[in-house]
Formats: structure tokens, sequence, C-alpha cells
């Protein structure tokens, strides 16, 4: 064996025991994460970090350049701590690494997440029996049965139609039982959710309520599958957290929603972030939705992004319909009205046909 071999099989053999070490110290930040979670301490710790590098300093015999090992052990801390981080995602009961195989939730016998694909349309708020009432014909003519509405308005300015309240409940409740339909309905209040409980069959958590933590562990007390949306400007982990609050309080029957996120861009009412919709089946067991009305904000939008959100994955779609969208009270510039509904659903239910045939890469 020639001098360059050996030095090879020597550096080859040095790699292994790093290796080793490397994996042993990763192992022991595991433990550290773990035991800062029991204490509610933070990850991350600076102070331990400074006195790592000037370990790495003062104990430095070469050859090496100190700030070269410096940076290499920056990187290590750097993985370290992600290691705590993902090994505190393996114990979150939303987490795909905790529960394997997908939630499927059943709302009314019907099951959304089992690989099936669903549209949950409906006025942006509930104005009366009547325009109720003309979207739910519509949608029953379409097969469809999960209808949206709003009844409780968040609204930015105090001064705009803030909604029926429990009256648009009761109206919503009406029509759904005359024309076979399963109500989904914001509630944006702890106080307003037993009384929604007789009307509502999901309660739905609206964008600037996902970390009213409080309202988030109420509903994960009740028996009634939730449809929680993300923030405006939430990031997929906060998202994931806030579905981990309902969770923790018994009730798993959980639906994400996307409905778009605020960036710099002003072309659409938000941003719509498609890949989240892959993302969180991947991080999650729970099925994944997207409501392309408030992330597009443009009815001349609705159609591509809901045939984007169905070729990407998702378990629904959500958009709005108003018999005249014209004199609605809320968001009128984004609702369909009963023809350019109908013109939809021909061509996404035909398109959601295409993807059901077509196999996974």
């Amino acid at each position: 064996m020639s001098e360059l071999e050996v030095l090879r099989d020597k550096i080859e053999k040095k790699t292994l025991e790093i290796l080793e070490l490397l994996n042993e110290r990763g192992e022991i930040a595991q433990e550290i994460g773990r035991q800062k979670e029991t204490q509610g301490v933070k990850r991350f710790d600076p102070v331990q970090e400074r006195k790592i590098m000037d370990m790495v300093a003062a104990h430095n015999k070469g050859p090496f350049e100190t700030s070269t090992l410096q940076h290499i052990f920056k990187q290590i801390l750097k993985a370290s701590l992600e290691l705590q981080e993902d090994d505190n995602r393996k114990a979150l009961l939303v987490s795909r690494k905790k529960k394997p195989e997908n939630t499927v939730v059943n709302v009314n016998n019907l099951n959304i997440g089992d690989g099936s694909q669903h549209f949950i349309m409906g006025p942006c708020a509930v104005e009366s029996y009547e325009q109720v009432k003309l979207v739910a014909q519509a949608m029953k003519k379409q097969g469809l049965s999960l209808m949206r509405g709003g009844a409780y308005k968040p609204r930015t300015s105090p001064y705009d139609f803030q909604g029926l309240g429990l009256e648009g409940l009761k109206i919503l409740r009406r029509v759904a039982d005359e024309e076979g339909m399963s109500v989904i309905s914001e509630i944006l209040d702890t106080r307003d959710v037993e009384s929604a409980l007789d009307y509502v069959d999901v309660i739905q958590i609206g964008a600037r309520n996902m970390q009213n933590f409080e309202l988030l562990k109420l509903v994960g007390s009740v028996q009634k599958p939730i449809l929680l949306k993300r923030g405006l400007s939430a990031t997929i982990e906060e998202f994931m957290y806030a579905a981990e609050y309902i969770i923790s309080q018994g009730n798993s029957q959980i639906m994400l929603c996307e409905r778009g996120i605020r960036t710099y861009e002003k072309a659409t009412r938000n941003t719509l972030d498609i890949s989240a919709v892959p993302i969180l089946k991947k991080e999650t067991h729970l099925p994944v939705l997207v409501d392309v009305t408030h992330s597009t904000g443009r009815k001349d939008l609705l159609l591509p992004a809901a045939k984007a959100a169905l070729a990407i994955g998702a378990d629904a779609v959500m958009a709005e319909v108003h018999p005249d969208p014209a004199v609605a009270l809320s968001d009128s510039a984004q609702q369909m009205d009963i023809d350019e509904f109908n013109q939809f659903m021909a061509e996404v239910k035909g398109f959601a046909e295409i993807i059901q045939k077509t196999p996974a890469l």
C-alpha cells in the first residue's frame, strides 16, 4: 500500500470517528432540548454558544485557523438547535410523525380528507332567508351540501356590516334543514360558541382569530368539526401550533384552510401560498382546504386558483356565491353570482375528475 493510500485510509477512519461523535453530540443536544422544554426554557442559549466559541479558540492547536473552526462549530450548533426543534415537532399531536395516517373529518356523513375532493360554497355574509335559500338551491342542483355563510363578520372598519349574529345562524340552519345542507360558519367570540352549537355543523375560526388562544382551546373541547383558517401573516409553523391548541383539548376533527397571506403584492387581495397545501399535508395528518375567494379577491382568478388547489392536492375548495353580488353587504366584488357559480362548477368538477383519474407521481 502506498503512503498516499495509507493517509487516505487514516482520514477515512477519522471521518467515521467524527461522524460517530457528531451523532453522539446530536443525541445529547436532543436530550437538552427535552429538558429545556420541561423547564420552559428557550432552546437558543447565546451564553452557552459564546462559551463553546471561546473553548474552540482556547483549545485550538492548528492547523485549522480558529475562525474556520468557529464557523464549523457554529453550523454544528445551528444543526443541533434544529434537531431540538424537530424533536419537539414529533411530539405535536397534529404532526404526521405522531399520526402517520390521514385524519378524515366527517361532516354529516361526508368525509373530508379521504382522498376525495369537495367544494364549500355560500354567501360571504348572511343577509336574508331569501338570499341564502337561492344560493342553497343552486348548490343543491350542483350536488353540493357544504354551505358556508357569515353570521358574525369581522370587518376592518367598525362601520361596515358586522353580520346578523345569532339571527344569521338561525337562517343558515333553517335553509340547511330544508335543502339538506351542512352549515359552516365563523364564530368570533368565546361567549357565542355555546349558542352556536345548535345551528352549525362546522365551527370556522377565521384568519383574524387564528391566535385567539382562548377561543381555540374552547372549540377544542366541543364535539364539532373545526375549520381553522391561516392568519393573515402567520407562518406555517404558527398555523400548526394554532391547530395544536385545538387538538390538545381533545378535538381532532380539524380542517386547515389556506386563505392567502399578506405580502407586498397588491394585484390580489392576498397572496395565495399554494405551496402551503403539500407542506401541511406532509407535516400534518389533517385535511387541507383552499379558500380561493379571500386569497385572490378577484372573480376572474377563482377558476385558475381552484384548479391549482385541486391539482396540488387540496381536500376541498371554498368560494363565495351571492344571488346579486352588486348589492351584497360585504365583499361584493369577489362573490360569484348564480350563473358564474354554475359555470365555475362545470369547469372545476370536470377538472377534479381528471385529477382523480391521474396517477400520483
